[in-house]
């Protein structure tokens, strides 16, 4: 069995929970305390209850906020290329596949998030064509 690591974060949406991970107790149970709070959009980091973090920890959570908005900025990065496939994927399944009745459920939502997708688009390009004259 690989070895547990020392910390757990519990992902929410803006950030985490962290755990201290405790897998040698006395009672040969896994125990899991919650040491702090972290905020990844604002960098904040709150000690949960009377828990005083140490530099270890604190190293430990660091690590995991960097690592962690790495993996969100990739992600963010990915969104396009996705949106690409998806949208060649669903021309191919309106072309070959889909009956009146998928077509009418889907239209409408469609072609108003295409539309939205390109004013946005084309408004971003209008002004990045503007900066540079």
């Amino acid at each position: 069995m690989a070895e547990l690591p020392d910390y757990y974060f519990r992902i929410r949406e803006n950030g985490a929970a962290v755990f201290r991970v405790e897998a040698e107790t006395r009672h040969k149970r896994l125990e899991m305390t919650e040491i702090a709070a972290v905020n990844i959009r604002n960098g904040n980091v709150k000690a949960h209850g009377q828990h005083e973090l140490s530099a270890e920890d604190e190293a430990a959570i660091a690590r995991w906020m960097a690592d962690r908005t790495a993996e969100l900025a990739a992600r963010d990065a990915a969104t396009p290329e996705a949106c690409i496939e998806a949208l060649n994927l669903t021309a191919h399944w309106v072309q070959s596949k889909a009956t009146d009745g998928d077509l009418d459920a889907c239209t409408d939502r469609l072609l108003l998030a295409m539309h939205d997708l390109r004013s946005v688009l084309v408004r971003k390009k209008a002004g990045r064509s503007g900066a540079g004259d």
